[in-house]
């Protein structure tokens, strides 16, 4: 079960009267060890993952235990539990990969540092070898995370960059990789070298890149250690070298010292870049973050301005300018209304396409006959592309280990919840 997804409480109370043995896992045990939800359960912090089995069986023999400490490596904290531990992947088609954790900032409205702590990059070698790991097993997309992707390397002599290359020389035709949120400070002094891999074929041309806010006085007080001018550096100068680029953003609404004029701000960036994709969030106060001692914004106040902002992302369609366009699109999932196969574009747009068994897993050539606001309709001109070069790994299936009937099996006295900040 998820704690992100769930109320944690009523969800660890459920388990408790059912008998079951409870180990919790994951941010919110990691960042807050001593809340009173978490009292006598055994916690297994994040970069301790790797040692769920001894936890599991000590707490089936009746101990409490408690794993909350930082890996390290030569004195230093390292990326976590190796990346080549077996796992499940919950679409095989698709390997995320964590390349470092931690963070850099101490941003006033966030837990991540809590939880997290500083900045821990795995080696690149270790990175590449799990990409490779994951083309061998029928993967055909790869997504690169952590909290902050621009940031990596800075604690070992490496750089982002210097690791896409790496990664682009193993990547097979036909397949792709996507990379995950940076923070504006981090990526600057990457623009240029970030712009010539977005314009590598088997990299999509997405970033999400999340402001938070478009008032350099809210961004103070958030210590989000940027100013508006350097985001809008980051948009422009990405735009133009990578002509059609995707970005992403994130905007807070309501923090606590945003005035109406401050809001304006944001209004006006969102206007100014019409962000196909914008997560628009209300902010909430985290037990033990500063911003949570600052005075609240009226609740009322605050639903307005999301509204407002809302209704500014409805009032542009983004896609409209590509119907009649001849597209190439990576088919790696089923829509959720089950009727058509989701692919993504050079550019990691949505594309919509008939449900053809021979798609799944493949590059499809379409032309797009209509488009919405958060996807496009396309035509498959041609049976297939390019063909998957190995098939993947069944639904559920370990990668790295092969697994002898029922030795992946649970015991059902047993709970284990992850939490997310």
């Amino acid at each position: 079960m998820s704690t992100a997804a769930v109320d944690e409480t009523n969800e660890i109370e459920s388990a408790k009267k059912q008998g079951k043995y409870v180990v919790l896992a994951g941010c919110v045990p990691q960042g807050a060890p001593k809340s009173s939800f978490v009292q006598g359960y055994s916690i297994i912090g994040v970069q301790q993952i790797d040692r769920v089995v001894e936890v599991v069986e000590e707490t089936l023999k009746g101990n409490t235990v408690k794993l909350l400490g930082q890996k390290k490596q030569n004195g230093k904290k390292s990326g976590g539990a190796s990346l080549l531990l077996p796992k499940v992947r919950r679409n095989p088609l698709i390997e995320i990969i964590a390349i470092n954790t931690g963070c850099l900032n101490q941003c006033t409205y966030c837990k991540t540092k809590h939880a997290r702590g500083d900045l821990g990059s795995y080696p690149p070698e270790e990175i590449v070898a799990r990409a490779k790991q994951a083309f061998e097993e029928g993967v055909v997309e790869i997504w690169l995370t952590s909290e902050d992707t621009g940031t990596y390397g800075r604690d070992i002599g490496s750089s982002l960059p210097e690791l896409l290359w790496m990664l682009v020389e193993v990547i097979p035709e036909g397949c792709r990789l996507r990379l995950g949120m940076t923070n504006p400070p981090y990526i600057l002094e990457h623009l240029e070298e970030i712009a010539k891999i977005m314009h590598h074929p088997r990299v999509y041309g997405f970033l999400h890149v999340p402001v938070q806010s478009g008032s350099d006085q809210v961004l103070a007080d958030m210590k989000r250690e940027y100013c508006r001018a350097d985001f809008e550096r980051v948009v422009e100068f990405l735009q133009e070298k990578v002509p059609g680029m995707t970005i992403a953003t994130d905007i807070i609404c309501g923090f606590p010292t945003e005035t109406e004029e401050n809001f304006e701000d944001t209004m006006t960036l969102c206007a100014k870049y019409k962000f196909p994709s914008l997560f628009i969030n209300q902010f909430f106060p985290r037990p033990g973050t500063p911003a949570a001692l600052m005075p609240r914004l009226d609740s009322q106040q605050v639903k307005k301005r999301t509204k407002r902002l809302t209704e500014l992302f409805y009032s542009y369609e983004p896609y409209g300018h590509q119907v009649g366009q001849i597209q190439e699109v990576l088919v790696t999932e089923v829509s959720h209304d089950k009727k058509y196969y989701v692919g993504h574009n050079q550019f990691y747009e949505q594309v919509l396409v008939p449900m053809r068994p021979n798609f799944m897993g493949k590059l499809v050539k379409v032309q797009i006959s209509s488009a919405s606001k958060f996807s496009m309709m396309g035509l498959p001109l041609d049976e297939v592309v390019m063909p998957g070069l190995v098939k993947p790994l069944e639904k559920g299936a370990v990668s790295g280990l092969k697994l002898e009937k029922n030795d992946n099996k649970v015991s059902s006295d047993f709970d284990i919840s992850f939490g997310c900040l």
